[in-house]
């Protein structure tokens, strides 16, 4: 795991060292192992590396290739390299590195090596001969990768700040990502906040030559489903097991101890029951307990240590040491975020117990229906007889709703009423959205009558969508939206921010493909997950299968209202100083929170608290 920059000059400008060292300082804390840089004539390339397979310095990089033809800088790790190492062999390798076998297996087949890779990465080759540069990301978006294009060159990193380090991009936030974060507390590809900064899409890659970019999609996750007869429920949870647990067993692949999250929840006890079966040695097992008991799921985590027979820590945290580190989280988003900073908190103590890499079970709720938008849209898409008689009827139920003063949930519930069907493209957008479009327009300027980048994305892909079975149809639409923007890129920015790398076996493409062909007879949940605990038995305590679902959180409904109180205030002032904020109704829409209106959730004015705080640490201009 690792941070990867480079520039790219297409009028054979000379690339400048400290351009290069300057962007490549910005991801220092992806990587501390080692620092490296390939400068020549108008390409350069940087690398900080955290080191995790070969350790040696032979496998430092940027890496060239035994021919000298060809230059990569890589981020992230390929789990089947030894396989596809023994299908290469007419290579002279000289480390045991995955980064040597990717550039390998790219000199030997080009971009056509993709569909031998199982791994997370992002990586960039530069072919000296043909003068050609290709950025490449995984399947499912698991590594970030950003990128700015203009006529006279492209820089690419692993995150926007460094891309804004280089001085050539103006700061200047892009207003329909800023919708678009309002919207769902991220931004959907291609947008990011910055205006001219793009993502490059998921199970994608671009090739630069001679100025002119060409992308291309090479795997998506609409077109995943294996062509399977999924005949009986047996086979399928035969088949659904053995997958994860060859997921599993990839992600073990390292040369430094891999350890595990484990929150006592289902699908990280699913996760360290599997290793405990795969691994050559003992697991070690680590999980965040509170004194607060309403916090705390520590018994059930020490219940699956036991039953597994882990090298278990237990580390514990007062909740109110989050608000200590509250700053440091903030600051390590490299994009605003609604969500995250639990995600730092338990990075940072695992970091902290000496971990390098650990697993976890993110991505469990994901394939196997365990979010409640699961079931509110199959009820939603049972009545789709019924909804396209019924406009009048749900025009005036719409109608009739008074939101009074500007209530989120009402206004969503308005939306729901008028969409003209109950398909995955129009309700999904809507059953994940933070603000409504009604409540955005109120207290900000920003053109909202476009619709998102995450809508364009749904319909795009609408006809692959509908040929999918129906829980399935959420769970792609939750790869395009929440899991990728949010999840996914939580998950890195706050674990990166304190050079620990995170492995996440639900994403495991084998796994996904399989499991999103499942026809919802099978997969239906009869209790929470129903097909996954049933596909691992005996493999978890009914115990933790039956209890109720805690999670992660903080009471930032009090906080904010107490400790967080001119914290927050603070903030919000200073962004009603911004053209794009109604300030009159942003300061009331606060002291109705404050109020304890309980129409308004802390996460709706959380929002703007982040937003300004990372406007301002990175000076970014309206």
């Amino acid at each position: 795991m690792c941070g990867i920059t480079g520039i790219l000059h297409f009028n054979q400008q000379q690339a400048q060292e400290e351009v290069i060292r300057r962007i490549t300082n910005a991801v220092s804390h992806r990587g501390p192992d080692a620092e490296g840089f390939f400068i020549e004539n108008e390409i350069a390339l940087g690398h900080r590396r955290l080191s995790i397979i070969d350790l040696s310095a032979a496998a430092n990089q940027p890496f060239t290739d035994y021919s000298g033809r060809y230059v990569v800088v890589f981020n992230g790790e390929m789990y089947n390299y030894r396989e596809v190492r023994g299908q290469i062999n007419d290579y002279p390798f000289q480390t045991s590195s995955d980064t040597e076998t990717l550039l390998a297996a790219y000199a030997k087949w080009g971009t056509n090596c993709l569909q031998y890779f199982k791994g997370m990465f992002a990586f960039a080759v530069w072919d000296k001969q043909q003068k050609e540069l290709c950025l490449v990301r995984d399947r499912m978006g698991v590594k970030p990768l950003y990128y700015f294009i203009d006529e006279k060159k492209i820089i690419f990193a692993s995150e926007i700040r460094a891309i804004l380090a280089s001085g050539y991009v103006q700061k200047r936030v892009d207003q329909k990502a800023l919708y678009e974060y309002l919207s769902y507390q991220s931004v959907s590809y291609p947008l990011t906040m910055i205006e001219g900064i793009q993502q490059l899409e998921a199970g994608s890659y671009i090739k630069i030559k001679q100025g002119k970019a060409e992308t291309v999609k090479y795997w998506n996750v609409c077109d995943a489903p294996k062509q399977t007869a999924y005949t009986n429920a047996a086979t399928i949870q035969q088949n659904i097991k053995q997958l994860l647990g060859q997921s599993v067993q990839r992600r073990l692949v390292s040369d430094v101890p891999v350890g595990a999250f484990l929150s006592g929840g289902i699908d990280s006890s699913i996760v360290v029951g599997l290793m405990s079966e795969v691994a050559k040695v003992k697991p070690s097992t680590f999980n965040i307990s509170f004194s607060e008991k309403e916090f705390d799921e520590s018994e059930y985590a020490e219940l699956i240590a036991r039953k597994f027979n882990t090298n278990h820590t237990k580390i514990r945290l007062s909740p109110h040491s989050m608000l200590d580190d509250l700053e440091q989280a903030l600051t390590a988003m490299d994009t605003p975020s609604g969500d995250g900073v639990n995600s730092y908190v338990v990075s940072k103590a695992i970091k902290n117990a000496g971990i390098k890499v650990a697993l976890s079970g993110v991505g469990g709720d994901e394939l196997f229906a365990g979010y409640p938008i699961f079931s509110q849209f199959q009820k939603l898409h049972a009545k789709s007889a019924w909804w396209k008689y019924s406009a009048l009827i749900r025009k005036l139920g719409a109608a009739s709703l008074f939101p009074g003063k500007f209530s989120n949930k009402k206004y969503r519930l308005q939306q729901l009423l008028r969409t003209p069907l109950p398909d995955i493209e129009h309700m999904y957008p809507v059953l994940r959205q933070m603000l409504s479009p009604q409540l955005a327009k109120h207290l900000t300027t920003l053109p909202v009558n476009d619709g998102t980048a995450l809508q364009g994305y749904l319909f795009k892909y609408k006809e692959q969508l509908h040929q999918l079975p129906v829980l399935s149809q959420v769970s792609v639409a939750e790869y395009m939206g929440y899991t990728q923007h949010t999840l996914l890129k939580d998950t890195d920015q706050m674990s990166m921010s304190v050079a620990l790398e995170v492995r996440e076996p639900f994403f495991d493409t084998d796994l996904v493909e399989y499991v999103l062909g499942i026809p919802d007879r099978f997969k239906q949940p009869v209790y929470p997950k129903s097909l996954l605990v049933e596909s691992v038995k005996p493999l978890l305590p009914d115990e933790i299968v039956f209890r109720k679902k805690q999670g992660f959180v903080f009471p930032w409904n009090i906080w904010m209202k107490n400790e967080l109180r001119s914290f927050c205030t603070g903030y919000i002032t200073r962004l009603c100083e911004r053209s794009f904020i109604n300030s009159s109704a942003l300061q009331q829409y606060w002291k109705r929170f404050l109020s304890n209106d309980p129409s308004i959730r802390w996460m709706d004015i959380w929002l703007f608290v982040v937003l300004e705080y990372w406007l301002e640490k990175n000076g970014i201009d309206e």
